[in-house]
């Protein structure tokens, strides 16, 4: 897939660095995740901006979008998962991110007794699982008896903004529409959201920021193809040597 460059006033919730740089507003960051998950929450803390995660120097480290804590010490990871990938990619990205989120929190409880509770949500502008739905709600139960749960509290969510299988709340409506299509709608979130994109845009730190995070991507991109090139080169003449 080539490398895409996006100009700056084009950007809208659904773009990767517009998203982290709107939900660094507290208040707005605790009014999507009330309407995602239909509960009160009276207040967050972040926990790292785009935290880097590394369980160790061979490890693949995994950057957060949103990284919060709740007074209830429940821990929040959200993305923005634009990119539609092979059907076994997301949960086991979802996978991977829980066992790095387990090591950093281990790391500071100190015993497993004092691991939180945790959700990862991965907002998707598309259907993750082929059911229509809007919400997808995973947890560890058993297999004899659903009923029974693990009791591990560590919850998984899809959030489908092209669902229409279950009503949903008005504001969630409104938030997922704004997300497929920057649709305006009166809900008070979606306008305080769209107001924050426009700030950010006018935000010249950001702005430049913005240059070397696409200035990065593309490095990356670049240096990802001359490696695939070498790899192909080589195995080529391996299989070369051999015949």
């Amino acid at each position: 897939m080539p490398f895409v460059y996006k100009d700056w006033e084009d950007l809208t919730i659904r773009d990767d660095f517009m998203f982290k740089a709107v939900m660094k507003n507290a208040e707005l960051c605790k009014s999507v995740l009330e309407a995602i998950l239909s509960q009160p929450i009276r207040d967050i803390r972040y926990l790292g901006e785009e935290l880097s995660l590394k369980a160790g120097s061979m490890s693949k480290g995994v950057r957060l979008d949103v990284y919060v804590e709740d007074e209830a010490h429940t821990v929040y990871d959200v993305e923005m998962q634009v990119r539609q990938e092979a059907d076994d990619v997301l949960p086991k990205r979802m996978r991977y991110y829980q066992a790095q989120m387990d090591v950093e929190l281990l790391t500071r409880g100190k015993d497993y007794s004092e691991l939180p509770k945790t959700l990862i949500i991965f907002i998707c502008p598309f259907d993750p699982c082929g059911r229509g739905w809007h919400l997808y709600w995973f947890e560890n139960t058993c297999r004899r008896d659903a009923a029974l749960r693990l009791g591990d509290e560590a919850i998984k969510i899809y959030l489908n903004t092209h669902g229409t299988g279950e009503h949903i709340s008005p504001q969630l409506q409104a938030f997922m529409d704004y997300v497929n299509s920057g649709i305006l709608n009166p809900d008070p979130l979606v306008q305080a959201l769209d107001r924050q994109v426009n700030e950010v845009k006018q935000n010249e730190t950001e702005r430049v920021s913005y240059m070397k995070y696409e200035l990065n991507l593309r490095e990356q991109y670049k240096m990802g193809k001359a490696e695939g090139k070498a790899e192909g080169k080589a195995e080529g003449e391996a299989e070369g040597m051999a015949k």
